[in-house]
């Protein structure tokens, strides 16, 4: 049974909700992925959200553009945890989807990462499931020693070979 329900609202996401799908994989995570358009599809929007917990959902992971209703919609039907990601769009470089799913009202909170921040989605999403995952937990202190070596080693190599070896 998946864990993350992952949703964005067209193809052009997958970029960055691939980000999400990379890091749940590493961490050994279950999901779900769809595409499903909230204004587009509205009651395949629905009936994704209100199954979303009878799924097994944990969090639901949304990447949307422009208005991006998407996670705020889910936040507003699925009773827990839900992660915006705002994408990055060419009319107004990602501020729109930004604001639109950040600025949530009173009660329908969102959890937002960055303009395109996939793969904080996947860690966030993991970070919430290892409040009650002892393994999980353990495999996430694994990763973030991996980032922290993966820093050193390149430290070693600019202090072996100077900055023109990063160029």
């Amino acid at each position: 049974m998946a864990k993350v329900g992952i949703v964005m609202g067209s193809d052009s996401d997958m970029p960055v909700m691939a980000k999400a799908c990379e890091i749940l994989d590493e961490l050994k995570i279950s999901y779900e992925i769809n595409i499903i358009s909230a204004h587009r599809e509205p009651e395949e929007f629905f009936e994704y959200a209100n199954s979303a917990e009878e799924k097994g959902f944990k969090v639901i992971i949304a990447g949307a553009g422009k208005a991006a209703h998407l996670p705020g919609m889910c936040a507003a039907i699925f009773p827990m945890p839900v992660i915006g990601i705002p994408m990055k769009t060419s009319d107004l470089g990602g501020v729109d989807s930004l604001y639109s799913i950040v600025q949530m009202p009173s009660g329908i909170p969102v959890a937002t990462v960055a303009i395109n921040g996939g793969a904080n989605a996947g860690i966030l999403a993991a970070k919430i499931l290892a409040t009650s995952d002892e393994e999980l937990l353990g495999r996430l202190k694994d990763y973030s020693k991996k980032l922290k070596d993966q820093v050193v080693a390149k430290d070693e190599k600019l202090q072996a070979e100077g900055y023109k070896a990063f160029l």
